[in-house]
C-alpha cells in the first residue's frame, strides 16, 4: 500500500498550512477550522482528464506494452484507478472490522494529489462535512470508526476529552479525534496502511482504561505507543526507592574525574622532574625514566578496567543515568519543544523524509502525553534549488505540517536587481540558524503588540500569527521565505537533517529542564545511523561509538558534558541571554565568527553559569549519521582543528596588539568552571596541534637521530620511542581497558569486545594520515588564510574507479606530493648523501616512513569507491 506515498505527489500551490494542525473538534461534532475548507474538483478516472492544480503525464508509447493494455493509457487516469482501488480496498477492510454501521457520513478518504480527493462510498462527496473537513486537514488518509465500543464510552462521558489510560489523551499528532454528538472515531495517517493499526490501538486503550487492573494483555510489538509506563500494582517499591524518588536536593558531583586527574597531574610532573634530572646528571646511557612521561593515559585505562561503575547509571551534577521523575500534565502545564533542523541540499525523501517521520513520532507521543511540540526547519538550501524541487520541499513542509524558513543564496556583489546578500561564516550553518531565528522573533515582537481580550480564541491566534509572519516577510522585501509555524518553545531540540530520535524522549526532555533551571544544555548521547555500511563507514561508526563511551564515562564521573552541536535540549531562556548583536542588526545565537559555533556555544553557556548535562538513559535512541567518505571525515578534523585554534589564539597579526590569547578564552580560564574540567577541556584541544605537529617533528626527529645520534641529551625522547610507546599503551592497553569497560557495563562481551576493538587497530592509520591537513588548518588561522567547507554528505554518492580517481588527486595532490618528495629524501639520504652524511639507521628512517605511508595510503585505502573497482 506504499503506492499513495509514491506516487501521489502534491504539485500545485500551497494550501493554509494551519489547516491541517487547527482541526478542533467541538463537543457538538463539528469541525472547527480557522480556514474555509478548500473547494474540491474530482475527475472520474474514466474521462481522462486531469484534476485542478495535478502535473500532466507523458502517456508511456504505445508500443511499451500489448494493445489494450490498461499501462498504455495516459499516468494521471493509472493513478486514478490505483487511488480507486486502493480507497476501496480500505473500505472492504474497514468493514470487515465493523467498524461502520453503513450510516451517512462514514467512510474513507484518501488523497491522490494536491488538492486531489477521492473516497468510498461515493456518496461522501454530497453534503458530507466528514470529506470536507478531510480536505481541510489536508492529510493523506482518514477514516472514521463507529463501533459499539466506542458508542458506549461516548455516551457516558461526561468531559470534554476521552481519557486513554496513564493520564493520555488525543491530541492532532496523534491522529485521531472523537466526535461527541456523532459516537464516532475519526483516525488519520500518512501512510495509509497505518490507519488500521491506529484505530485498533486507540479502541484497545480504551478497553485498557476499563480493564486497568485486571490480566488485560497489552500487545506491545503491534500498537506500541512507545509511552514509558509503570503498572504500580505489580511492583514492590522498597523504602530506599521511595527516599530516591522524594529527594528533590542538589545532585551530587562526582569526584573521579578530579582524582584521576590529580594523579595524572601527579606522574606528569613526575616524569617531567625524572627528565630534569637526566639532563642535570647528563646520563649517556640511563634514559628509560622518561618513557613515565606516557604513563599519564595509564591512570585513566586502570580506572576502566578496576575503578568504580555504578555511577554510570545513577543521576549526578553533570550527568544523568536515569530518566527524571515526570512532570503531571494535572499539576502543571508541560513546556513547549521546537525542534529545530538545519538544513542544506540534503536529499527529501532518501534524508529530510524519514527525519521528519521519527520526529512526528516523538510529537505525537508528546501531545498524547499532554505537551505540545512543532517543528522548525532552517531550509538553506530551498532557494537554490530548482523550481521544481523547492516546490516538493514546500509541499512535503505543508503536507506534515512543518514550519521553515528559507534565506536568500549567497550574493555579495548582486547583479542588475538582484538584492545583495551576504551568508556570513566559513561553515554557514550558524547563520543560517541565527536568520531563521530572526524572523520567529521579529513574528513574536509583533504578536506581543496584540492585546488578548476576552474571548480570544485560538482562532483569533492563527489569524494574528499570520498576519504577523505576512508583515516580517514583507519587511524582508520578499528575499526571506517562511510559512508553517515558526515560533520557538521553552526549549528547543536541535538535531541534524539526518537524525533518528526516540519516540518517546520529549516528555523526559521537558521534565529535566523544568527541575533543573541551572541547566542550559542538556547533551544526550547518540548512536550511529547508518546508510552504506561499507568498510569506512563501519571504520567511522567504531570509532564514533568509542568516542560516546568515553564521553559518557568521563561526564559521568564528574567531568564537564561537551556540546556535540546536535541532539540536545537548549533553554531558549539561556540563549537569549548569551546572545549578541553584531553590524547585522539583529541578535545573533550562533557564533558567526568561529567554524566551530558549538564549542563556542558551549564555553559560552559555562562562563555565564549555566551547566551542560549529558544524558545517557535513552541509550542508542538518538541516532546521528557518520561521514560517508574519507574526504568528509579529514573536512571534519580539519574544521575541528581551525575551530579550537580561532577559539584559544589570535591571528599572528594580532599579537602585538591583542595579545596571543582570545578574550573567549581568557573568560574561559578565569572562570568558576572546575580546574579539572578545564584541564580535559585544554587536553581534548591538544590533540589537533599534537597531530597537526607530528609530521614536522617526525622530520625534523630524521635528521637529528640521523645525523646527531649519541649527542643528544638524553632528555630527548626520538620518535621510535614514542611511537612503540604509544603502540602498546593506547592500541594495547586502551583497547584492553575499553573492552573490560564495556563488557562491565553489560553493553558486551569481553571476548566479543575485544575482538571489535582489535579488529579496528588498522585504522589508527587515519591519524597518522591527517597530520598534514591539521596543520595546514591551524596554519590558516594564524595567517589569515581562506579555508572554508561544505556541510557533510548525507546520502551515498556511487561513483566509478575512473570517476573517483582524477577526484583524489585533485584533493590531495600536494599531499601526495609531500608523500613522494620525503621518499625521495630517505632515499637520497641512504644512497646519495656523502659517507659521513648518510641516513641509514632504523630509528631515523621508521618513524618518518610511517608518516609518509600513512598520507599516501589513507585516502586510497579508506576510499571504498577506489578499493572496490567499480565500473
Amino acid at each position: 500500500m506504499n503506492a499513495s506515498q509514491e506516487y501521489f505527489q502534491p504539485v500545485s500551490e500551497d494550501t493554509n498550512p494551519k489547516a491541517r494542525s487547527a482541526s478542533i473538534v467541538s463537543k457538538n461534532g463539528t469541525f472547527e477550522n480557522p480556514t474555509a475548507p478548500v473547494e474540491m474538483t474530482f475527475t472520474s478516472s474514466k474521462s481522462g482528464g486531469s484534476s485542478p492544480g495535478s502535473t500532466s503525464f507523458a502517456s508511456r508509447p504505445s508500443t511499451k506494452f500489448p494493445y489494450g493494455d490498461f499501462r498504455n493509457t495516459p499516468r494521471h487516469s493509472i493513478l486514478d484507478m490505483k487511488a480507486d482501488v486502493m480507497v476501496n480496498w480500505l473500505k472492504q477492510i474497514q468493514i470487515e472490522m465493523l467498524w461502520s454501521t453503513g450510516s451517512s457520513g462514514e467512510g474513507v478518504v484518501l488523497k491522490k494529489g494536491r488538492n486531489d480527493f477521492t473516497c468510498a462510498p461515493k456518496n461522501l462527496k454530497s453534503a458530507s462535512s466528514f470529506l470536507d473537513q478531510v480536505v481541510a486537514m489536508n492529510v493523506q488518509c482518514a477514516m472514521t470508526v463507529n463501533t459499539r465500543i466506542i458508542r458506549i464510552f461516548l455516551s457516558k462521558n461526561t468531559e470534554d476529552y476521552v481519557p486513554l489510560g496513564d493520564g493520555l489523551r488525543l491530541q492532532k499528532h496523534h491522529f485521531g479525534t472523537f466526535i461527541a454528538d456523532q459516537k464516532v472515531l475519526v483516525v488519520w495517517d500518512d501512510e495509509p496502511q497505518n490507519i488500521f493499526n491506529r484505530a485498533e490501538k486507540i479502541e484497545k486503550s480504551l478497553i485498557h482504561m476499563n480493564w486497568g487492573g485486571s490480566d488485560y494483555v497489552y500487545d506491545e510489538k503491534k500498537i506500541s505507543t512507545h509511552v514509558s509506563t509503570t503498572e504500580l500494582s505489580n511492583v514492590k517499591i522498597t523504602p530506599s526507592q521511595l527516599e530516591e524518588a522524594l529527594t528533590t536536593g542538589d545532585r551530587p558531583a562526582v569526584l573521579i574525574t578530579s582524582i584521576t586527574v590529580g594523579l595524572t597531574l601527579t606522574l606528569l610532573m613526575t616524569a617531567l622532574g625524572l627528565g630534569w634530572r637526566q639532563l642535570a646528571q647528563q646520563i649517556a646511557i640511563d634514559g628509560n625514566y622518561t618513557h613515565l612521561a606516557l604513563l599519564v593515559v595509564i591512570i585513566g585505562s586502570l580506572a576502566q578496567i578496576f575503578g568504580p561503575i555504578s555511577q554510570l547509571t545513577r543521576n549526578s551534577k553533570f550527568y544523568s543515568g536515569k530518566a527524571p521523575l515526570r512532570l503531571d500534565r494535572n499539576l502543571t502545564p508541560l513546556p513547549h519543544v521546537t525542534i529545530q533542523m538545519p538544513v542544506y541540499k540534503e536529499g527529501l525523501t532518501a534524508v529530510i523524509k524519514p527525519t521528519i517521520m521519527s520526529l512526528k513520532a516523538a510529537i505525537s507521543t508528546y501531545e498524547l502525553q499532554g505537551g505540545t511540540a512543532n517543528i522548525f526547519v532552517n531550509d538553506d538550501g530551498l532557494q537554490l534549488l530548482s523550481q521544481d524541487e523547492a516546490q516538493q520541499r514546500r509541499d512535503f513542509y505543508e503536507e506534515h505540517n512543518v514550519g521553515w524558513v528559507a534565506r536568500p543564496k549567497h550574493n555579495p556583489k548582486p547583479e542588475g536587481d538582484d538584492n545583495a546578500f551576504i551568508r556570513r561564516g566559513k561553515f554557514k550553518k550558524a547563520s543560517n540558524m541565527n536568520y531563521a531565528l530572526m524572523i520567529s522573533n521579529k513574528v513574536e515582537d509583533k504578536l506581543l503588540l496584540f492585546e488578548r481580550f476576552q474571548g480570544w480564541t485560538q482562532d483569533h491566534e492563527y489569524a494574528a500569527y499570520e498576519r504577523c509572519l505576512a508583515e516580517a516577510l514583507h519587511e524582508e522585501d520578499g528575499r526571506a521565505w517562511a510559512d508553517g509555524n515558526i515560533r520557538v518553545g521553552d526549549y528547543i531540540l536541535l538535531i541534524d537533517s539526518d537524525t533518528r530520535v526516540p519516540a518517546d524522549c520529549l516528555l523526559d526532555a521537558g521534565s529535566e529542564m523544568e527541575k533543573s533551571p541551572e541547566i542550559g544544555i542538556l547533551q544526550y548521547s547518540s548512536g550511529v545511523m547508518q546508510v552504506t555500511n561499507n568498510f569506512f563507514e563501519n571504520g567511522v561508526t567504531f570509532f564514533t561509538n568509542l568516542i560516546y563511551t568515553a564521553i559518557r564515562y568521563g561526564v559521568a564521573n564528574g567531568d564537564v558534558s561537551p556540546f556535540v552541536g546536535h541532539n540536545a535540549i537548549l533553554r531558549w531562556s539561556a540563549l537569549q541571554a548569551v546572545s549578541c548583536e553584531d553590524e547585522d542588526g539583529y541578535d545573533k545565537f550562533w557564533s558567526e565568527s568561529h567554524v566551530s559555533e558549538d564549542f563556542d556555544m558551549s564555553l559560552r553557556f559555562q562562563v555565564s553559569g549555566y551547566i551542560i548535562r549529558l544524558a545517557a538513559y535513552t541509550g542508542d535512541g538518538f541516532k546521528e549519521g557518520v561521514s560517508l567518505t574519507v574526504y568528509d571525515e579529514i573536512a571534519r578534523w580539519e574544521k575541528y582543528a581551525f575551530g579550537c585554534n580561532e577559539l584559544l589564539f589570535n591571528p599572528f597579526r594580532f599579537w602585538v596588539t591583542r595579545g596571543p590569547f582570545t578574550p573567549l578564552f581568557r573568560k574561559f580560564m578565569t572562570s568558576n568552571i572546575p580546574v579539572t574540567s578545564k584541564i580535559t577541556i585544554m587536553s581534548y584541544i591538544g590533540t589537533y596541534y599534537a597531530i597537526g605537529a607530528a609530521w614536522i617533528l617526525t622530520l625534523l626527529n630524521y635528521f637529528l637521530i640521523g645525523w646527531f645520534n649519541g649527542d643528544l641529551d638524553h632528555y630527548y625522547l626520538d620518535s621510535f620511542r614514542v611511537y612503540f610507546s604509544l603502540v602498546l599503551v593506547f592500541s594495547g592497553l586502551g583497547n584492553i581497558a575499553l573492552a573490560v569497560l564495556r563488557y562491565r557495563l553489560s553493553e558486551k562481551s569481553l571476548l566479543g569486545a575485544l575482538w571489535e576493538n582489535f579488529k579496528w587497530v588498522p585504522l589508527s592509520i587515519f591519524l597518522g594520515g591527517i597530520s598534514l591537513h591539521l596543520s595546514q588548518a591551524l596554519l590558516s588561522h594564524f595567517f589569515e588564510i581562506e579555508m572554508s567547507w561544505e556541510a557533510t554528505a548525507k546520502e551515498a554518492e556511487n561513483t566509478s574507479f575512473f570517476e573517483e580517481v582524477p577526484r583524489l588527486f585533485k584533493r590531495f595532490k600536494f599531499t601526495f606530493v609531500f608523500s613522494i618528495a620525503c621518499t625521495a629524501l630517505m632515499i637520497a639520504g641512504k644512497f646519495a648523501f656523502p659517507w659521513n652524511w648518510e641516513i641509514g639507521t632504523f630509528q631515523a628512517i621508521y618513524p618518518l616512513a610511517a608518516i609518509v605511508v600513512s598520507h599516501f595510503v589513507v585516502p586510497i585505502a579508506l576510499n571504498p569507491a577506489l578499493m572496490m573497482f567499480t565500473w
